[in-house]
């Protein structure tokens, strides 16, 4: 029997277009002969939904799009669709109105559903908020195999491989027990570094552990902050890996269960990224290509310091949407240096992007001319500093209100952490897009991207200066920020590994600095709380995962983290 993988790139609520993707894989699948294809979890409607499906007419057209396409669909060909289904008993039961489901599609009819059981409820996901799990086993028979369906978290439950249980079942156990002759899981499971090596280690272990061989379908694309990787993959009762999907691109593969070895057999594999940083350029470019693509917009712009975030940031949006379509826009102050300006437009020729040269020392002159009288007597500090900043992001915004272009934001994760960033500033935008990339990664990207480029695309001297905001005479980042290296690290191990003060303070750094950045950490979150949405590389990012409250104790936080 051949099976085939559709991993397709849905638009959330687009369901006759994300549909008119299922259907267009399944006509390619017919003509290879495919007996089953697997399509990604919620692959009707876009994984995730969100507050859509407290929409009665949202859930109701997914029915009649479901019902269209089992129809419009090949003969002899069976599909698995992720989709929405009513619990019926939710208005006697007082249980959730809908269940995360999968509908077997055949023969012109939806023959049967399958419902999610392991329901996450953590950093990004809230599926409780909306759903009910499902109570059974899923297999059904097809030909003369019966075949395991799971749905993406189903999987994630192995007490052997993570030494402990989060739920109290173990779908992929159950379905062992029965006997079952394959086992197939439909996911949305969003990127994060390293994730993959996760995925893959985790379903080798249950493959191995259960004699079950397993196939897992993701979803692929950019939604909101979260980008989904897609390499879909197969393996055998032996934990190989027998196929796997591109990475970050729409693909389909097939894969062939040999019925005499009750296998799979080995088919198109594509390759690991070799290096991480390369995972993470291309889970960027595809981030910022979707946001803009699904946002209807054509152009992005963004403002152009001289600095490595900005170059980072443009370097991405052309890759991501192509020359054409991305402005530069140069704003110096009478504090901008000389090789600021000379390091932004050789980055702007290095790129071939178009650039505007807007200087703002008359609007500085003319803001300091309006405040002077109230300003008086006092010394000149932060918030005549940041006056810089909010011209440079009122500019850009006109710009972007002007022409309707998407206004890209630059900060990284060091400095929105700790607030080393300028709320109606520097943070305008509608999209920033390495909000959840360290400033030490944002070196390694850039140094990445030049060794693997036929020329130097980021300007050597943007690498090796001292990173500077040039809100004033002489100034660098370091200035208020302890070294990247240190900050980073404690931010990781703050954020990433939970790890209290005390804890911080014994793997080496000093106290007063871990105290500082915790003091910090806290104080920014209004400030994160109205920046742009960012996107998500990591397993927290400030963003729909991150839920601190705004007036809060930085105090407590010492004694037990973040």
């Amino acid at each position: 029997m051949k099976i085939a993988i559709a991993q397709i790139n849905p638009i959330i609520g687009d369901l006759s277009g994300n549909a008119q993707k299922i259907l267009e894989m399944s006509q390619q699948a017919a003509s290879e002969n495919v007996r089953l294809l697997l399509t990604p979890e919620l692959s009707i409607c876009g994984y995730p939904p969100r507050d859509l499906l407290v929409n009665p007419s949202f859930v109701e057209a997914m029915d009649k799009t479901l019902h269209k396409l089992a129809k419009d669909l090949p003969a002899n060909l069976a599909v698995l669709v992720g989709t929405v289904v009513k619990n019926s008993q939710a208005h006697i039961t007082g249980e959730k109105n809908l269940f995360n489901s999968i509908a077997l599609l055949e023969n012109g009819k939806i023959q049967q559903f399958f419902h999610k059981r392991l329901l996450p409820n953590y950093d990004v996901f809230d599926e409780k908020r909306y759903f009910e799990p499902g109570l059974q086993a899923n297999y059904f028979k097809l030909d003369d195999f019966n075949i395991g369906v799971t749905i993406c978290e189903d999987l994630w439950n192995d007490e052997e491989f993570w030494g402990k249980r989060s739920y109290a079942v173990n779908p992929i156990a159950d379905l062992g027990n029965l006997g079952v002759d394959l086992i197939v899981n439909l996911s949305a499971s969003p990127y994060t570094v390293g994730k993959q090596h996760l995925r893959e280690a985790m379903l080798k272990h249950s493959a191995v552990n259960f004699q079950q061989p397993i196939i897992y379908t993701n979803q692929v694309g950019g939604d909101d902050d979260l980008i989904f990787d897609g390499r879909s993959f197969a393996l055998n009762k032996q934990g190989e890996i027998v196929c796997r999907a591109k990475g970050f691109i729409s693909d389909f593969l097939t894969v062939e269960f040999n019925s005499n070895k009750q296998d799979l057999e080995l088919g198109h594999v594509s390759p690991v990224y070799e290096y991480e940083d390369e995972e993470i350029w291309n889970a960027l470019v595809l981030g910022v290509k979707d946001y803009v693509e699904k946002c209807r917009f054509s152009k992005v712009l963004l403002g152009l310091s001289g600095g490595v975030d900005s170059a980072l940031v443009a370097a991405i949006a052309t890759a991501a949407l192509g020359k054409e379509n991305v402005i530069g826009v140069l704003m110096p102050s009478p504090y901008s240096s000389e090789h600021s300006i000379s390091d932004a437009l050789a980055l702007a020729a290095s790129l071939d992007i178009q650039t505007q040269i807007l200087p703002i020392g008359e609007l500085m002159q003319s803001f300091d001319k309006s405040l002077y009288e109230l300003f008086a007597g006092t010394e000149f500090g932060i918030a005549e500093e940041n006056l810089q900043s909010r011209i440079r992001g009122n500019l850009l915004m006109a710009i972007s209100n002007k022409f309707g272009y998407l206004l890209l934001s630059t900060g990284n994760k060091s400095e929105v952490a700790v607030g080393y960033c300028t709320l109606y500033g520097d943070m305008n935008g509608g999209l920033s897009v390495i909000a959840d990339v360290p400033k030490t990664r944002v070196y390694s990207l850039c140094k990445w991207l030049n060794s693997h480029q036929q020329k130097e695309v980021i300007p050597e001297n943007i690498l090796t200066k001292a990173p500077s905001a040039e809100l004033k005479p002489g100034q660098v980042d370091q200035d208020s920020l302890p070294p990247y290296e240190i900050l980073d690290d404690i931010l990781d191990r703050l954020i990433h590994q939970h790890q209290s003060a005390a804890e911080i303070i014994t793997a080496g750094h000093e106290p007063a600095i871990v105290d500082r950045v915790l003091q910090l950490l806290s104080r920014a979150e209004f400030k994160r709380r109205q920046a742009a949405p960012g996107l998500k590389i990591t397993d927290r990012a400030f963003g729909t995962g991150w839920r601190m409250p705004i007036a809060s104790s930085w105090s407590a936080l010492r004694n037990i983290g973040v």
